[in-house]
């Protein structure tokens, strides 16, 4: 299943990155403040960047939940090349973009070409299974529903960017954030760039330990929280 082109339209965003307008959710992917600047604030630096440099470790096991333009994974895909860092990435979209709509977001022109080419020409192929993207990183994008997917992987890093509880709340709820930390390490670091008193009080119960640290540009705080 695929979101409908019909309800889709490209729109700039205060950084001059583009994100996309999802008319059938009423929500954008990204935030409107910046789709670039809020990609790498929330996820590479405050994820990323920080269990790598927390940890020491030179691999990194990602999931994604809301894999959406690709944006957070290209991103990081860049960030694991070009530090000779070893990425196993995988997304869950229950409706994934076409190679098409993804291609006129612009997000080539902040990635290397060949990580970008590598990207959009086997997009598709990583909605069947896992894709080596190059000699660093994979990709495998799940064509599933949160609550639906399932594999026997832990992850080191989650970056959860699935839209608003505005728009889903049931994406925010005690089943679907359980769910979601089934699949963290120890020592697994989650991130996300809301933080609300409702979903702190589910991640301390779930033995996650809360860090309130500044949000991208529009919001004044995000969470991270480690297991």
């Amino acid at each position: 299943m695929t979101a409908y082109k019909s309800d889709l339209q490209i729109v700039s965003t205060a950084d001059g990155s583009n994100t996309i307008y999802n008319a059938q959710v009423g929500e954008n992917y990204h935030s409107r403040h910046g789709a670039l600047q809020e990609s790498l604030h929330v996820f590479i630096k405050a994820g990323l960047t920080y269990f790598l440099e927390t940890s020491g470790s030179v691999t990194a096991n990602i999931l994604e939940v809301g894999f959406g333009t690709g944006l957070n994974f290209l991103l990081s895909a860049d960030y694991c090349t070009s530090h000779n860092i070893n990425l196993a990435y995988t997304g869950i979209e229950a409706y994934p973009l076409s190679a098409d709509m993804i291609a006129q977001t612009g997000y080539d022109q902040y990635v290397s070409a060949l990580i970008w080419e590598s990207f959009i020409n086997k997009y598709e192929d990583g909605l069947k299974g896992q894709i080596q993207l190059n000699a660093n990183c994979t990709l495998q994008i799940a064509n599933s529903p949160l609550l639906n997917f399932y594999n026997n992987n832990k992850y080191d890093i989650i970056y959860f960017d699935a839209f608003a509880a505005a728009h889903q709340p049931e994406m925010w709820g005690e089943e679907a954030i359980a769910h979601t930390i089934k699949f963290l390490k120890s020592g697994g670091v989650f991130v996300t760039y809301a933080i609300t008193g409702n979903l702190k009080r589910m991640l301390k119960t779930l033995g996650l330990t809360i860090q309130k640290i500044p949000g991208a540009a529009g919001k004044r705080e995000m969470l991270r929280a480690t297991l």
